[in-house]
């Protein structure tokens, strides 16, 4: 029993002090954000002013072409919007190509056609391709596009995105200053927000991810991701990078790293503002979380050694190791859910020392409160005047992450196993829903329905034996666990 006693107690700790390193993290991206966030963003207003100076004094005759790609898979509730939308982006006519790489096999289609025919009447200049075979799934269709593309620049907008008329006259000053950048991503805004506690959890995540994260990055000369949409990419850069590749499933996090190690630099627009639709759904949400968190692993895999092996600082490599292996908090957060009741349970509960249980739930508290100081930070910095209303959900946004750590583990598994899966599309409403898209069903909400009662027992045990130190971060497992888990049961039932 000691045996298996102290074994239950060294994996437990190691999982804590793991979080513990992630969430110290928190705390030098805040550093790197404070130490650079507002001259970088005067200096970009700056180059954007200049260049809208420059058009108005010069005309746009010096403007290049650009390709502006829409990728579509069965989009039949957002198609017709972000078709509209990116041909009533600000741009000379005859230098703007709108590639719609529609790759669906539904409705989807009719509409497609329909629109693209309408907006070339007007005057755009808009191609409809289609593959034969999904080879490649998203990153196979932007790759075909490319090939014919016949911009130096490619915009590229997901279905659910809304870029805003001035986008390309934004981004691109940022490409045309200077030579070596090879990416101008814009931040992520949001649409429907306010639809639901879900939607405003998830903003409160992404908003985290954009204000400090990225502009940290960006402006710190780390690597940087592209976040798969609402970039303005050169397309030297891509081709340098051996173009889009579909042997992982975030092909923009790969690309972003190939086209770094290959010597270019990619900026961050904080101010350039894109709103995209949240996953309005629990299982919707997971599935893109699920995704997310199987391709980030993928692409350490794959581009860590060449990160190790490149001629960059070492902070350079080190913050790598931690963007591109973030999910692995995941598993981590799963493994102390289920080692907190047989640790209590072959230690004796009252007979241990309260010292004891402190230890296991200090490494636990900073974890917690860095991400929080993180997303509080994050609304102080984008909305000044609304930051405290907009931060009393942060506890919200914590039990919702708590909640997918199941989901979110089993896909660091199978990438960490090389388990090959499909690239399974986020299914979106839009403002009118035309179609009723389902994420595939599973056992994954019964599964988490069971871990929450297992948690909540978890509790009550601490809670009975007078150990309260840890009884917080249960309470939020079990929240965690019970919402998503009932709610995914929810949807799946009455669809």
């Amino acid at each position: 029993m000691e045996i298996l006693s102290l074994l239950i107690f060294l994996v437990y700790m190691t999982a804590s002090l793991g979080l513990l390193i992630f969430g110290l993290n928190c705390y030098v991206m805040l550093g790197f954000f404070r130490r650079c966030f507002h001259r970088g963003r005067a200096t970009q207003a700056s180059l954007e002013e200049a260049f809208q100076q420059r058009v108005a004094r010069e005309g746009d005759a010096f403007l290049p072409v650009i390709t502006t790609q829409i990728a579509l898979f069965n989009e039949m509730n957002v198609a017709e919007r972000v078709l509209r939308a990116c041909a009533a982006m600000e741009y000379p006519a005859d230098r703007h190509e709108i590639q719609v790489l529609d790759d669906s096999n539904d409705e989807t289609i009719a509409l497609v056609d329909r629109v693209a025919a309408e907006l070339r009447e007007e005057g755009h200049d808009i191609q409809v391709i289609r593959r034969a075979i999904r080879e490649g799934y998203k990153a196979g269709a932007l790759g075909d596009g490319l090939e014919v593309a016949r911009g130096e620049f490619v915009a590229i907008f997901d279905s659910d995105f809304v870029p805003p008329k001035d986008f390309l006259l934004r981004a691109l000053p940022h490409l045309l200053e200077d030579p070596g950048i090879g990416l101008a991503q814009g931040r992520w805004g949001h649409l429907n927000a306010e639809d639901s506690l879900l939607t405003r959890a998830q903003a409160l995540g992404v908003d985290g991810h954009f204000a400090i994260e990225q502009s940290a990055r960006a402006w710190n000369h780390l690597f940087l991701n592209f976040n798969g949409t609402a970039g303005l990419w050169r397309k030297q850069a891509i081709q340098d990078a051996g173009g889009w590749q579909s042997d992982t499933l975030t092909e923009d996090m790969d690309l972003s790293y190939r086209s770094q190690l290959a010597g270019w630099r990619l900026e961050y627009v904080p101010d350039l503002v894109v709103p995209a639709e949240l996953p309005s759904t629990f299982t919707a949400f997971k599935s893109q979380q699920f995704r997310w968190a199987k391709g980030s692993i993928q692409t350490a895999r794959k581009v860590l050694p060449k990160v190790f092996a490149a001629r960059v600082p070492l902070i350079k490599k080190i913050q790598s190791i931690f963007h591109l292996t973030h999910y692995l908090v995941h598993p981590l957060m799963l493994t102390v859910s289920l080692l907190a009741l047989p640790l209590l349970l072959t230690k004796g509960g009252e007979l241990v020392p309260t010292f004891f249980f402190i230890l296991l739930a200090s490494p636990l508290i900073p974890a917690t409160l860095a991400p929080s100081l993180l997303y509080l930070v994050s609304q102080r910095t984008l909305y000044p005047r609304s930051w405290l209303q907009r931060a009393a959900l942060i506890p919200g946004l914590m039990v919702v992450g708590f909640g997918i750590c199941l989901s979110n583990s089993r896909a660091v598994w199978e990438a960490l196993s090389g388990k090959k899966s499909g690239f399974i599309r986020t299914p979106k409403a839009g403002e009118k829903r035309l179609k009723n898209y389902r994420a595939g069903s599973s056992i994954a909400p019964a599964l988490e329905t069971m871990l929450g009662l297992y948690c909540t027992a978890t509790f009550v045990l601490y809670v009975g034996f007078g150990q309260v130190w840890i009884a917080p971060f249960l309470l939020l497992y079990a929240a965690g666990f019970l919402l998503v888990g009932s709610a995914s049961l929810r949807e799946s039932l009455i669809g």
